[in-house]
């Protein structure tokens, strides 16, 4: 920010904070008048499930079954394209190979691939994941930013001036352009917080590694953010684990129904991507794991032990809104959708203890492991429900990170890197099927008025 921009800033602040209160004073709209004309708020009815508006064969998450005509709630389960998100990662841990490059494929093109279409795939998309030349000095080493997402953003938009055919939305263009995102976003991510640590930190010198032809993409992640370049193959295994668990999840969550509403106007790759970034980067959505290891953050500087009876004391007080931010949340605790359990927390917790095991913080993972417990309890007993209340894929992704030494300016990039897939195979989707441009209705609750001419105002 420039010497003249803060002094507007300064000069207009009592303005705008006058503006301020006259727009929440007229934007305010009664909560009468929603259940009036029987509004579905956040597109969901009263029991929090989403109104239906649209078909996929992409991926599938279910937490309720209809037992004896009865709805009931059941163990969530997440599928790709019909098979269990546990199937595809346990099978990959069978074979002791990576499984983020074949849930991509199979999001895409709605198979698994035998071993000759993965390796040619896996080869496509690591010849994919070299920048357009000059990209890092003329986009990223130009403007750094503190916020990673917001450089995925601007570096996505600007990558449609590299493009020799930016505008062209037949499928097989948008697959092209798809591929090339997929395979660029962890080089993005990983080179803009390196050089946003060289300029803005005293961090010493800045490093640019090249990705490695052969390596998976969990392996360049880890490649090109350490200084040394090395990892364990049980750190690129579980960040493996994590990108797999990320890389979809129906079509009605905020980011890919965003991708469905900007690919229906006909937009670029680029203009729905970037704006399903902007839905991502919201703490409500995908920065959700850093409140979580904040609270955690706070959690260990307030308590002197780790016994069950002084966490319970802490849950309280977070409940109680007296600790922490006061919100009143144990983040990372229940999910909009599941109504049991998350699959993708069942999952990664396994893979969380076996980490710790490595790093030599297992008593920081029993440490999440009893505040998962008592908050579970506590929070149902204030609710007063009968299912338990268990932790979301949150609760456990952000310590995951930590073990691996990924710095939380990265945790939600690390989502998108992973949900681009998804997005991607999302957006081709509606260009086949959709048709039309998505808009749902707004009921106007204002009433008529008669101009008044400014003379007599």
């Amino acid at each position: 920010m420039d010497f003249n921009e803060a002094n507007l800033i300064v000069k207009y602040s009592h303005t705008i904070s006058s503006l301020t209160q006259l727009v929440s004073k007229t934007d305010a709209i009664s909560a009468e008048l929603y259940e009036k004309y029987e509004v579905k708020r956040g597109l969901r009815d009263k029991n929090g499930k989403g109104v239906l508006c649209g078909l996929t064969e992409i991926s599938e998450v279910t937490s309720w079954e209809t037992i004896d005509g009865v709805r009931t709630p059941v163990p969530g389960t997440l599928c790709y394209r019909g098979y269990n998100v546990k199937d595809l990662v346990s099978n990959c841990e069978a074979e002791n190979r990576f499984g983020f490059e074949e849930t991509v494929y199979l999001l895409l093109f709605g198979e698994l691939p035998n071993k000759k279409q993965l390796a040619d795939f896996s080869g496509m998309l690591a010849e994919f994941r070299v920048l357009p030349r000059n990209f890092v000095r003329d986009v990223i080493m130009k403007s750094p930013s503190k916020d990673m997402m917001n450089m995925l953003a601007r570096c996505v938009l600007n990558l449609y001036s590299y493009d020799p055919d930016p505008d062209n939305v037949s499928v097989s263009n948008v697959l092209r352009q798809c591929l090339q995102l997929i395979a660029q976003f962890p080089m993005i991510a990983a080179y803009s917080h390196r050089v946003y640590k060289y300029y803005n930190t005293n961090d010493g010198s800045m490093y640019i590694h090249k990705p490695v032809s052969s390596y998976s993409t969990a392996q360049n992640i880890l490649h090109i953010l350490r200084k040394d370049n090395s990892f364990t193959d049980l750190e690129a295994k579980v960040l493996d684990i994590c990108l797999t668990l990320h890389a979809d999840h129906g079509g009605g969550n905020a980011s890919t129904f965003t991708t469905h509403l900007a690919t229906s106007t006909g937009t670029d790759t680029y203009s729905a991507i970037a704006a399903s970034l902007g839905s991502l980067k919201g703490p409500k959505h995908g920065g959700a794991n850093i409140k979580v290891s904040q609270m955690f953050e706070n959690i260990k500087e307030n308590l002197s032990d780790w016994s069950e009876k002084s966490v319970t004391d802490y849950v309280y007080k977070l409940l109680g809104k007296k600790a922490f931010d006061r919100s009143g949340l144990v983040y990372g605790m229940g999910h909009a959708v599941y109504t049991l359990s998350d699959p993708r927390m069942e999952v990664l917790k396994v893979y969380a203890g076996k980490l710790a095991e490595e790093k030599g913080r297992q008593d920081e993972f029993n440490l999440y492991n009893t505040v998962a417990d008592v908050a579970g309890r506590l929070i149902a007993e204030q609710r007063r429900v009968n299912k338990p209340i268990t932790p979301n894929v949150d609760f456990y992704s952000g310590f995951v990170y930590s073990m691996l030494n990924l710095p939380d300016s990265l945790y939600t990039p690390l989502f998108a890197i992973a949900r681009i897939a998804g997005w991607s195979a999302h957006r081709i989707e509606e260009l086949i099927n959709g048709n039309k441009i998505i808009r749902p209705a707004y009921q106007c609750v204002q009433d008529r008025r008669e101009y008044v001419p400014i003379s007599k105002r």
